[in-house]
């Protein structure tokens, strides 16, 4: 156990020994560069991702076929519908 709280002591006076006289700028630069490729990857990801969701892989894909039949049962039935003769409003 004393091996590990000695490596986090360690790590943290590395990092936290940065914000005194012995601060070292590329330190920061990395970390923001590494933090900033991080969110760029998730901004891409979620950007892929929800274009995948709209369009899908091929021509059918973006609507999954349980929704079409679903869709087609609503309005063969008349479910969903807005009553229009005048009691509701």
């Amino acid at each position: 156990m004393t091996p590990l709280f000695g490596t986090v002591f360690s790590i943290l006076s590395t990092v936290f020994g940065q914000l005194g006289p012995n601060y070292d700028p590329l330190f920061y630069d990395v970390m923001v560069y590494i933090f900033g490729t991080i969110m760029f990857t998730v901004f891409l990801l979620g950007i892929i991702s929800y274009w995948l969701r709209v369009h899908g892989w091929s021509y059918k894909d973006n609507r999954e076929r349980w929704v079409d039949e679903l869709d087609r049962h609503f309005e063969r039935e008349g479910i969903g519908l807005i009553p229009d003769n005048g009691k509701y409003w």
